[in-house]
């Protein structure tokens, strides 16, 4: 069925979508309070975003290198189709400026799951963005359950100086064999290319994790899945 949604899904889009928009860039954390797993690490994440005449597009892949030599990969792909872009309707309502379609795969060596739902853009007065996406889960070796994810992006300046507040907060819900869980995670960065002559933008900051129940697994004395982590952040938009 799932398999089903998806090739519909794609057959629904033009032949040839025009990009709008795209960024891709590179990313560089180190942490040492992460918790399920090896608490210290190195990720390198490749992302790549782009708004369409179809909708949107997100992509990243993280590259993790562990303390005891072992490395992992991990990846996401969410598109989401526009019903304002490619239909007659209007679908601007309150604070509310496009609906759409939202699809979200996640990929690694242990399992993939694939998401579904509906998603809103808001217009909040300061905001870059802020998306509202709601996403059935299929997943692929637990119960499946619900998914709430928010999305947004705030800059500001202080004294001449550009920064950014960005980040994503994903709910998903408890199912029979798994605890609800809350994933919020910030960035907050200060562009350093101009200090540094670069035309190309150069972010440094931090990035800052607050999990609980991660991976919807009940913390407790002898798994501790509530994290507070704490990342070192260099970005390079290129």
């Amino acid at each position: 069925m799932r398999i089903l949604l998806i090739c519909l899904s794609l057959s629904l889009l033009p032949v040839q979508a025009k990009v709008l928009w795209q960024d891709f860039r590179l990313t560089y954390l180190y942490g040492e309070n992460y918790r399920i797993g090896d608490p210290t690490r190195h990720v390198f994440t490749i992302e790549h975003a782009a708004n369409t005449s179809w909708g949107d597009n997100f992509f990243f892949l993280d590259h993790m290198r562990f303390k005891d030599g072992t490395r992992s990969n991990y990846a996401e792909l969410q598109p989401r189709f526009s019903l304002g872009k490619n239909t007659s309707g209007n679908y601007q309502f309150g604070p509310v400026k496009d609906v759409l379609l939202a699809a979200h795969i996640e990929m690694s060596s242990l399992a993939t799951n694939y998401l579904y739902g509906v998603g809103v853009d808001l217009a909040v007065p300061g905001f870059r963005f802020v998306q509202a996406n709601v996403y059935r889960r299929n997943n692929d070796k637990v119960a499946n359950n619900w998914q709430l994810t928010l999305v947004w992006a705030y800059p500001f300046r202080i004294a001449e100086q550009q920064f950014l507040l960005d980040g994503f907060m994903d709910w998903a819900s408890s199912s029979d064999d798994q605890r609800a869980n809350l994933n919020l995670t910030p960035q907050l960065k200060w562009l350093a290319s101009p200090s540094f002559g670069m035309e190309s933008q150069l972010w440094l900051g931090i990035e800052y994790v607050f999990w609980r129940n991660k991976f919807g697994i009940a913390d407790s004395p002898a798994s501790r899945s509530h994290e507070n982590n704490v990342n070192l952040l260099v970005k390079w938009h290129f």
